[in-house]
């Protein structure tokens, strides 16, 4: 299992996600996404050149794990990151956490959230700033668009009351989403840790699916 973290956090994010995977017989893989902890990097791109770090990190884990099927939790920036790489050979199964569809959606709910109204008229003034910042434009940043070519069963995940990545938003992603898919509603979460938020109930949806998907078991 390769295990993602979120936007300007590290590896040590997804510590006790890999001690319950341990205890259920999977090995893990924690990495620092580029430009995060102590990966290299000029500064964060919100999963387009994060993508090259999760590339590298399968490619790594196919050498290393021979013949073994490989799984992909994301969280946030980590989710877009894995999905922005449209890695080949996609992973056997991944799982999406709190994905945003677009960075001009992405921006405008921050920023709204904090800001209210006035926050989605500030937000394309922002978003012109990317290629002169980072390099990127908003046309890199759109993950529901990578997820018809990520070949891969998915698990997504929201929380119910995520102001930065609303209901709606995950549900259109999912229908972008190819089949196997499965949805998950964290009722009561906003944008959070979904595991240090509901760990039984996030710990029985993936242990399901992961079972389901790299270990044959229905």
């Amino acid at each position: 299992m390769l295990l993602l973290h979120g936007v300007r956090a590290n590896r040590t994010q997804m510590l006790q996600r890999a001690r319950f995977l341990k205890r259920n017989g999977y090995g893990t893989l924690l990495i620092d996404l580029p430009a995060h902890g102590e990966s290299p990097g000029e500064r964060i791109t919100f999963g387009a050149r994060e993508a090259a770090g999760v590339v590298a990190a399968l490619g790594f884990l196919r050498q290393e794990a021979l013949n073994e099927r490989i799984g992909v939790i994301g969280v946030s920036l980590g989710a877009a990151s894995v999905v922005l790489a449209a890695p080949l050979p996609p992973p056997d199964a991944v799982v999406l956490e709190s994905m945003y569809p677009t960075i001009d959606e992405a921006v405008s709910n921050r920023l709204t959230a904090r800001l209210g109204a006035w926050g989605r008229y500030l937000a394309q003034p922002l978003l012109w700033q990317l290629p002169m910042r980072a390099g990127i434009s908003t046309g890199d940043l759109r993950p529901i668009d990578g997820l018809p070519r990520l070949r891969a069963p998915v698990l997504i995940a929201s929380g119910a009351d995520d102001q930065h990545t609303p209901w709606v938003e995950t549900v259109r992603l999912f229908d972008a989403a190819n089949e196997p898919k499965q949805l998950w509603r964290v009722d009561g979460a906003a944008h959070v840790d979904l595991h240090a938020f509901a760990p039984q109930d996030y710990e029985r949806h993936v242990l399901h699916f992961l079972a389901r998907h790299l270990r044959g078991q229905r």
